[in-house]
């Protein structure tokens, strides 16, 4: 046990975790003369059924299954050494064992038979042979297609790389490791970084499919956009709702396109980071008459990634013009809109003042009709009076209380009107 010269200090959240990642996955030592056999299946789950699978394969060897949130385990297997790993959205199978006597002969005591479950569809298979001097060298040259050979030497020449990135019978692309003086830890990392180049490059590529089928979308959807333009810019455009509404439903596609390929055309490219780095680290030197992996994959991979960027970039821009287009259609609707509010407003207003002026001329009868009938019963009390008091003239009382009447109808209706008009 290590002996402490400090106090335990308190840890900062995911500490442990981050500083374990750079050990997570170190690469196994491989001798001389071994093949590797590699499978990646992309994840078609959240790995239940796979850890439930390497559980059975670890018992069935009186061994300890993973943990549930385990991303690495591996198990003597045959003549080798069986290794899963879990990334992101694929799972590796790694097992390496004894070579067979001669190139692509076949391999004895490898876990990929017919009761292996592979966790999802096959994306990559790879198959590597590392061997010593150049005793099978030009027997193995003679089984790789020559129209795609690539053949490099890396490490100042203590070793050599062949490939052809094509698929054997079994469906695995070959490569070749001539060992000429490397350490196991050199080689193994060599070995690993040609295992993730390969790996990596497959799942790179995979954002080309879906850019060749997202571009005649695209193509249709830009037409579409330049009639709707045309419409747009003619001096009698139409209705103005409708060309909104066909604008929206191109937006709505094309976001659904972007939405399908966002994750892709991203992954695409962080695979594509990875493979330009491998290459980088494996400081290839050429040789005479033959191309290097970096060339090679530079020539082929770059156009590929190259149609995912235009694709993306596509999808971008288009979906910035159909913003701008719908901002405009939206403005001249809201313009129109505004118009009718407008002519609405007004025809009220017309109306509104009808109905004050017919209020005004109710108004005025108003007081009239109730004037006469409050001046005919004054009348009738000043008849009535005549007969109790001689002096009474009925028809002079009458007379003089007509204006004082009015004027009271008059301010009565008016205090009536504007008690209303407050509240």
């Amino acid at each position: 046990m290590t002996e402490r010269f400090f106090p335990p200090f308190e840890e900062a959240a995911f500490r442990r975790r981050a500083l374990g990642e750079i050990h997570a996955r170190p690469f196994m030592l491989i001798p001389q003369n071994r093949v590797v056999l590699q499978f990646a299946f992309l994840r078609e789950d959240e790995g239940n059924l796979e850890h439930a699978f390497l559980g059975q394969l670890c018992l069935g060897r009186g061994i300890s299954p993973p943990d549930a949130g385990a991303s690495l385990h591996q198990m003597i297997w045959g003549g080798g050494t069986l290794r899963w790993e879990r990334h992101t959205e694929f799972s590796t199978y790694y097992w390496h064992g004894p070579a067979p006597d001669a190139f692509g002969g076949p391999v004895h005591g490898h876990p990929f038979g017919s009761d292996f479950t592979p966790p999802g569809k096959l994306i990559s298979a790879i198959r590597l042979e590392v061997r010593a001097g150049d005793a099978l060298l030009e027997d193995a040259l003679a089984q790789f297609d020559r129209t795609s050979l690539c053949r490099s030497s890396t490490k100042a020449g203590q070793a050599e790389i062949i490939t052809d990135f094509q698929q054997d019978g079994d469906g695995l692309t070959r490569i070749l490791v001539v060992d000429r003086g490397l350490t196991d830890s050199a080689l193994s990392a060599l070995v690993q970084r040609l295992l993730e180049l390969e790996t990596y490059r497959t799942l790179a590529m995979l954002g080309l499919p879906l850019a060749q089928s997202l571009s005649p979308e695209l193509r249709a959807i830009e037409n579409a956009f330049a009639d709707i333009t045309a419409k747009m810019t003619a001096p009698a455009r139409g209705d103005d709702e409708t060309l909104l509404g066909r604008i929206s439903s191109l937006a709505a596609e094309l976001e659904a396109g972007a939405a399908q390929s966002l994750y892709r055309f991203g992954a695409s490219r962080a695979y594509h980071e990875i493979v330009l780095d491998r290459v980088r680290n494996l400081a290839e030197a050429s040789m005479m008459g033959y191309e290097t992996l970096g060339s090679f994959l530079e020539r082929r991979l770059g156009p590929a990634m190259r149609t995912c960027k235009s694709v993306e970039e596509r999808q971008g821009e288009l979906s910035r013009k159909l913003s701008r287009a719908t901002i405009l259609l939206r403005t001249w609707v809201d313009l129109q809109l505004e118009k009718q509010n407008g002519q609405l407003l007004a025809s009220m207003d017309r109306r509104a003042r009808m109905q004050l002026r017919l209020q005004q001329t109710v108004e005025g009868l108003s007081v009239a009709a109730l004037s006469y009938y409050i001046i005919g019963l004054i009348g009738y009390l000043a008849k009535a009076a005549e007969h109790v008091m001689v002096d009474v003239d009925p028809v002079m009382i009458t007379g003089v209380s007509v204006p004082f009447v009015v004027v009271a109808v008059w301010m009565g209706v008016r205090t009536i009107r504007k008690g209303h008009s407050d509240h």
